[in-house]
């Protein structure tokens, strides 16, 4: 009798606590902190993305702001509907996937503001940056690489570049803004030993078989050891060898050629 009591007594708090979960994981109770995602029912409109640090059940009361120099409220990205929706679908797959894995309610993204935990809406603000300006036909190579990076990494280079150019208008274009969209538009997808499960998607079925990721430079804790080697020896047995009588002659040709 008390084991089926606490059976119920686990399923009902289990249930209570996915009831109280918002959008993508976001839990009030534990903390306000917060990014909305608005979405307009009118297609043309774009979609914005802005931080938050209180929570208001009332959707009506919740303010949009691109006022500088507030710690509330404050607007990250304005994004092209046409890339909000080349984006949408890959990053709810890779945030259910997770908010699967630790046994919580997935997320749907519709119209009207939709919460996201603070640790998701980082990761997605950092991939809307990289394509607000970018090329659509550059957004793939962008979430292949996103999704690429763990969530750690994407946090960090979120706080990087909030630091600075995080407003979504005068940070546009700018510093390491700018360097995000390079990082993740121009950095190409090539096989390695870096393979990621959650690419047995069916959003990635659909289309292709899953790939290898390459690993950027951020990811060297990742490799084996063994292939953590200087550059002093790299391909060494593509080097011609050198006289060590002989001295190499620097000119200024050198530099202009």
């Amino acid at each position: 009798m008390t084991v089926i009591t606490n059976a119920k007594s686990k399923a009902q708090s289990k249930v209570k606590s996915k009831s109280q979960i918002e959008g993508f994981g976001f839990i009030p109770a534990e903390s306000e902190h917060h990014f909305l995602v608005t979405i307009a029912n009118n297609k043309k409109d774009d979609v914005l993305i802005s931080e938050h640090l209180t929570w208001d059940e009332n959707e009506n009361k919740r303010e949009l702001s691109f006022a500088l120099g507030q710690n509330d409220n404050k607007m990250r990205v304005i994004l092209n509907r046409q890339k909000w929706d080349a984006i949408a679908d890959p990053v709810k797959a890779e945030f259910n996937y997770r908010l699967k894995r630790s046994e919580q309610k997935f997320g749907q993204w519709k119209t009207g503001q939709i919460p996201v935990s603070r640790l998701f809406g980082k990761e997605l603000v950092l991939l809307s940056w990289a394509i607000e300006d970018a090329d659509p036909g550059l957004i793939s190579t962008a979430i292949r690489n996103w999704l690429g990076l763990t969530p750690e990494e994407r946090w960090w280079l979120f706080t990087m570049t909030n630091a600075a150019t995080g407003h979504a208008i005068t940070g546009r274009g700018k510093g390491w803004r700018k360097a995000v969209r390079f990082a993740l538009t121009e950095n190409p997808v090539s096989d390695s030993s870096y393979y990621d499960e959650r690419f047995n998607l069916p959003i990635f079925q659909a289309s292709e078989p899953p790939v290898y990721i390459a690993p950027t430079s951020l990811q060297s804790d990742k490799l084996d050891s063994k292939n953590d080697i200087s550059s002093e020896n790299v391909n060494k047995s593509d080097r011609k060898p050198r006289n060590r009588n002989s001295k190499q002659k620097i000119t200024t040709s050198s530099f202009s050629s």
